[in-house]
């Protein structure tokens, strides 16, 4: 095996780590599970009505959001990771089958929940929905405004992977083929100081107005709809996640020389805690009610790409430790991670259902929480044996076959 410097012009080669890359990528692992496990919880905490908030979890609930954040880390890391192994393997990416194991994933749970939404409006965790065809779609972050649609909102987090979803597969073998490490580089650093710059502009001249004359909630909305939710402006924590696998199939020794999981974590802590103070910085809206999600200009700059890479830090040096931390018996943390989609498309609707069904006032406290989770988790284990895993092995059947055919 060759030595690779940071320095080779040479194109991106895989090294022989490809096959247990693309195995760590399709395999349930500890670490990817803690931070899936964390993600979901955080925006559980984050849309959890505050009365019903313990004072241990009050301090961690403002920042909840950053939840969707490791998300998308996550889902750089594992497709990204999927999808160069299988260019590496075949020069090529089998497109059909990588949209069918998608649309399989994805789909069948979350039109049921869609269902619910648009046909019975008594379920909806807010007064207004947005129409049927932009969740359809999935343009439903577009253009999003809050005050004119703010029920499954938690969609917007979905249009964004889909759209990854459709375009990664397009680029990664033309990557694969004529991309260099300077080249790579030159793209991630120019995909993130775009984002930046963007983010920037919006948040001055759409923001910054209604900030100027202290119309904070309608500044909150238009950061919402402008700045926070669009894909372009949420390219962070997916490029980061997708630079992590690069880097770990075609430069495992560069990874191992130099950041070897303790560094990782030391350096990923780093960053992320350097994030969250920024997210915490308040400025003109300390002393508002709204949202921690509502960031200053500072936050919604530099705070998304600095905390997408400490999570990527982080994720790295977790895969590295899994020889060790892999020994640990956690099937709690296995089994939240394994519910978190169906708990993320239902957990808003289950909070608005608990106050029909027993009334807000009766939710309060710990008894209140007690009875939020244990629904949300009902909930989520009933769609998940019901639709998700009947869904995903009609997949596993379906490909197998279409692999024997061929």
């Amino acid at each position: 095996m060759n030595t690779i410097t940071v320095a080779s012009s040479k194109p991106l080669d895989p090294l022989d780590e490809t096959t247990s890359l693309e195995t760590a990528a399709t395999r349930r692992e500890l670490g990817p599970d803690l931070l899936r496990a964390l993600a979901i919880l955080l925006v559980m905490l984050a849309h959890l009505p505050v009365e019903a908030t313990p004072l241990l979890l009050a301090e961690i609930r403002p920042y909840g959001w950053i939840g969707v954040d490791i998300f998308f880390v996550l889902s750089g890391y594992l497709i990204g990771g999927q999808l160069m192994a299988e260019a590496t393997r075949r020069s090529a990416v089998d497109f059909r089958a990588f949209y069918l194991r998608r649309a399989f994933r994805i789909l069948p749970a979350f039109l049921l929940v869609l269902a619910f939404y648009t046909f019975i409006p008594s379920l909806r965790d807010a007064p207004t929905m947005q129409s049927a065809w932009r969740f359809l779609t999935f343009t439903v972050n577009f253009g999003l405004d809050p005050r004119l649609g703010g029920t499954f909102t938690e969609a917007w987090s979905l249009s964004v992977e889909e759209h990854f979803y459709l375009l990664l597969p397009l680029l990664v073998v033309p990557l694969k083929r004529r991309a260099t490490l300077v080249f790579a580089a030159f793209l991630v650093t120019t995909i993130m100081i775009a984002g930046m710059g963007l983010r920037f502009a919006l948040w001055q001249s759409q923001v910054g107005p209604a900030v100027e004359i202290q119309a904070y909630r309608e500044a909150f909305a238009i950061y919402l709809r402008d700045v926070y939710y669009p894909t372009y402006n949420r390219l962070d924590g997916l490029t980061f996640g997708v630079v992590l696998a690069a880097i770990r199939l075609f430069r495992p020794l560069l990874w191992e020389r130099y950041l070897p999981p303790f560094i990782a974590l030391g350096i990923g802590g780093m960053a992320v805690t350097a994030a969250l103070v920024i997210f915490s910085i308040r400025g003109p809206f300390a002393e508002t009610n709204l949202p921690l999600v509502f960031q200053p200009l500072a936050g919604a700059v530099v705070g998304f790409p600095l905390f997408s890479a400490g999570v990527a830090l982080i994720l790295g040096a977790l895969l590295d430790l899994q020889p060790r931390i892999g020994r640990w018996h956690l099937p709690a943390i296995s089994g939240i991670a394994t519910l978190s989609y169906s708990l993320y498309l239902t957990h808003k609707g289950v909070y608005h259902l608990d106050q029909m069904v027993f009334g807000r006032d009766n939710l309060q406290g710990l008894s209140g929480f007690i009875i939020y989770l244990a629904t949300c988790f009902l909930v989520a284990v009933t769609l998940w044996f019901l639709v998700e895993r009947n869904f995903l092995t009609l997949r596993d059947h379906l490909m197998s076959r279409s692999n024997r055919t061929n």
